[in-house]
């Protein structure tokens, strides 16, 4: 499955993303990362900086879930797919790496990257859009700006 235009605009316009993943014993792990983006048409890829239990449930569970929002706009999306860690001997880890470590600055080491194969796409809109139709994205935004204090 490839990404949209509008699906890579909100990983643009996203802080962090949440990565779920399920150990072998099903326990699940959810956890924020920062440092993620698109790679080709059907990936997403995230920077391991501090992520050993998620490591650890792709190796026994390659199945997560990936959510991210535009938290003032407050729509977003899940991505369901095939996670894998990817290394340093893998071909395609260097053009992976240039891009991630071009968003840390060089400020965040990592040495392996989780990368995404996408399988599935959902959007994910605030309740308020739903309830009220003619709710407007700067309407939003500004509800939200008031509910975060900004």
């Amino acid at each position: 499955m490839e990404l949209t235009k509008e699906v890579k605009k909100y990983i643009d316009h996203s802080v962090l993303c949440w990565l779920a993943t399920v150990s072998v014993k099903n326990i699940p792990n959810v956890s924020p990362k920062e440092i993620f983006t698109y790679f080709k048409t059907n990936a997403i890829i995230i920077a391991n900086i501090a992520s050993p239990q998620s490591v650890k449930n792709i190796k026994e569970n390659k199945n997560v879930c990936l959510s991210f929002i535009d938290i003032l706009v407050q729509k977003g999306f899940q991505i369901k797919g095939i996670a894998e860690i990817v290394k340093k001997n893998d071909p395609e880890f260097l053009e992976m790496e240039r891009i991630l470590t071009a968003m840390t600055g060089g400020k965040f080491p990592f040495i392996t990257i989780i990368k995404i194969t996408i399988e599935n796409v959902k959007p994910i809109i605030a309740p308020k859009y739903i309830l009220y139709p003619e709710t407007t994205e700067k309407q939003q935004i500004e509800s939200a700006k008031k509910a975060y204090k900004i």
